[in-house]
């Protein structure tokens, strides 16, 4: 099953994208945003998509893809992370292809992705922890709903510096 809304849809990893997440995941310019900071081989992402286990309640995390609908191009990536049944809530995180940036991609995908985690996990809240200088995804995020509920001081490291990150939640 794809989740859509006829212009994008989040849809389940497949073969075919070995090729876009390595040009993602091997990005250096992205790492600042992650959790990673280690180049990726194809086979070590071929692995990931040939066992990758999409039952959240199993793994509590769940990767889609960002399509656009008209060409069938994945134009991103959504992550849904540290999964909580008990409380139902999760983290977020949306990855955009530069050439897509700035279209509205990011905030459709969140907000596809807020009405599966209501409708069929039946979570309560999605939460996002974005760096305070990053203007771009704040604002997505307060685009579909998200409000500001505190400030991580020094929680992310930029270089030889660290930088405060912003704490979101969105009642779903």
């Amino acid at each position: 099953m794809n989740i859509t809304d006829g212009q994008l849809e989040l849809r389940a990893l497949e073969p075919t994208d070995l090729d876009v997440l390595y040009q993602w995941e091997n990005d250096v310019e992205l790492w600042q945003y992650g959790s990673s900071i280690t180049p990726f081989s194809r086979k070590q992402l071929w692995d990931y998509i040939e066992t990758y286990d999409g039952d959240i309640y199993r793994t509590r995390q769940l990767r889609l893809m960002i399509v656009e609908s008209s060409s069938a191009t994945a134009i991103g990536t959504i992550d849904m992370f540290d999964y909580d049944p008990i409380h139902g809530r999760a983290q977020v995180g949306v990855l955009i292809d530069k050439t897509y940036r700035g279209k509205g991609y990011g905030a459709r995908a969140v907000a596809l992705l807020g009405n599966y985690c209501s409708q069929y996990v039946f979570m309560n809240q999605l939460v996002a922890i974005v760096a305070n200088d990053n203007e771009d995804s704040l604002n997505m995020f307060y685009q579909v709903g998200f409000i500001k509920t505190g400030e991580l001081k020094w929680w992310l490291k930029r270089g030889d510096r660290y930088v405060d990150a912003v704490l979101l939640q969105k009642k779903l």
